[in-house]
């Protein structure tokens, strides 16, 4: 995700780090040369009916793309927001799984370790999966030795949570945490595994292809075509104006491609890692681990 103070009005014509320019710089490059041999084609070559062709029904398919556009852009931030909205309730629910361990087992230290050192794994190993990295490796130190089976399943967030919940389920056993009171710490455990189906439903449900690919082709036909319609208006302005549109039309439609995945790499992609850090010091200092380690930062104006 980038993160960078808001840009003045003069700095908003060269920055780049944190733009959508770089990924469609030669799209609009494309469509600017395109615009050039136009230009040059209408003045030297004289094709007939050029002059003729006219803004008019550019007008109404610009009109068009820009509906349509509006509406995927809509729908993939849709998309990321929720991402967003589910990462800060697994925030939420691991900081009230730790105060309520902290205030139900007050006396079983290690307990408290076993149960919420796992439950830092998960955040860890969520976060892998939906990047489509090794859950294994990013949940394997939160683990103790005879806690590590938990990483031959399938689903090892998942695994992750049933082990909190076994060693939770111990004081319950031994008749030392009465049985409304574990409901209470079940129900966080539900919470996280809500958070994690959500997620997964988002990674496993991209908007329909057909869609997608109807606007990328209508964005490439309208901008090839653009000069056509512009030439015997603007002359020899054509080549900037069409550029100009092409950065307006490729870069919402590049946009909505990042936005679309919300847990991907890309740098407008929410910051997994970063989060996965805040649940880590937030459950270490509930445990009394000092030094805590220190927040993610970003690097280069992007925070993973």
């Amino acid at each position: 995700m980038i993160v960078r103070p808001r840009p003045r009005s003069w700095q908003l014509l060269y920055i780049m780090r944190g733009s959508i320019v770089p990924a469609i710089a030669p799209k609009v490059a494309a469509i600017f040369g395109l615009g050039v041999l136009t230009s040059l084609s209408a003045g030297w070559l004289a094709v007939p009916g050029l002059d003729a062709l006219g803004v008019g029904p550019f007008t109404l398919l610009g009109l068009a793309l820009s509906i349509f556009l509006s509406f995927r852009n809509n729908a993939c931030h849709e998309r990321w927001w929720e991402g967003r909205k589910l990462w800060g309730q697994l925030v939420l629910e691991s900081r009230s799984l730790a105060r309520e361990c902290n205030a139900l087992l007050p006396e079983d230290e290690a307990l408290r370790r076993r149960a919420l050192r796992p439950a830092i794994g998960f955040a860890a190993a969520l976060a892998a999966r939906l990047r489509h990295h090794d859950p294994r490796a990013a949940a394997a130190p939160w683990l103790e030795p005879d806690q590590a089976p938990a990483l031959d399943r399938a689903n090892i967030p998942d695994a992750l949570l049933a082990v909190v919940a076994a060693e939770l389920a111990v004081p319950l056993r031994d008749g030392r945490l009465p049985p409304y009171l574990y409901a209470m710490l079940e129900a966080r455990l539900t919470a996280l595994s809500g958070v994690q189906a959500g997620c997964e439903r988002i990674l496993a449900t991209p908007l329909p292809f057909a869609y997608t690919l109807l606007l990328h082709r209508f964005a490439w036909l309208f901008c090839v075509l653009l000069p056509f319609g512009l030439v015997g208006v603007l002359g020899w302005a054509t080549p900037l104006v069409s550029a100009l549109l092409a950065y307006a039309f490729f870069g919402l439609d590049r946009l909505g491609d990042e936005l679309e995945d919300p847990f991907g790499l890309e740098p407008n992609d929410l910051p997994l890692d970063a989060l996965a850090r805040i649940v880590e010091i937030d459950l270490l200092d509930g445990l009394g681990v000092a030094p805590l380690p220190a927040p993610l930062q970003p690097e280069g104006y992007v925070l993973s």
